[in-house]
């Protein structure tokens, strides 16, 4: 039981601090920096499925067949995760025609070059379930709260374990010094 908790222990404290580093590093305002996004709809299955988290890097150019995050990230607009389909150049500047492996149909808009937020590098399946449930009170909450309270009952039960140490050889000692006196 001790070893289960344990290893309980250190795998909820590995998942917090590699959330913690991709959370950090994404808001970090360096140019040309990864962010992390979730994907909220299914148009990427099988690819990226519903609710996963994409790690998005910004490039100088892209490709057909490059899966690309494009369009605002507002609290009201939310941004497209589609395959390049087509690529064409206007007077310079690349426009990207785009399409989600499920979907039927390219997408009616274009996506200049200068919408585009970045290339999928990976995805995290499920994640962007958990990030988003963090966004709200009770999530952030619950996210604190959990990992807190595992901690303090392991320091807890190490400073009991402690104390009865103590206490224990408190008493060795008192009854060693007892016998001693009586002979």
């Amino acid at each position: 039981m001790k070893k289960l908790f344990k290893i309980i222990y250190y795998i909820i404290l590995s998942y917090i601090i590699f959330i913690g580093i991709i959370l950090v590093v994404s808001l970090i305002p360096v140019t040309g920096n990864i962010k992390t996004l979730a994907v909220l709809s299914g148009s990427m299955e099988p690819t990226i499925h519903t609710g996963s988290v994409v790690i998005v890097k910004p490039e100088s150019s892209y490709k057909v067949g490059d899966i690309i995050t494009f369009g605002d990230n507002t609290k009201t607009d939310i941004p497209t995760t589609h395959r390049i389909a087509e690529e064409r150049a206007v007077e310079g500047n690349m426009i990207y025609r785009t399409k989600g492996d499920a979907n039927n149909a390219e997408d009616s808009a274009e996506t200049p070059q200068k919408e585009v937020t970045g290339r999928v590098l990976f995805s995290i399946p499920y994640l962007g379930y958990i990030i988003n449930f963090i966004k709200k009170p009770i999530g952030l909450m619950l996210i604190i709260i959990v990992p807190a309270a595992v901690v303090i009952y392991d320091e807890m039960r190490k400073i009991r374990n402690e104390v009865k140490k103590i206490k224990s050889e408190k008493n060795k000692f008192t009854t060693e010094k007892l016998s001693d006196e009586n002979t």
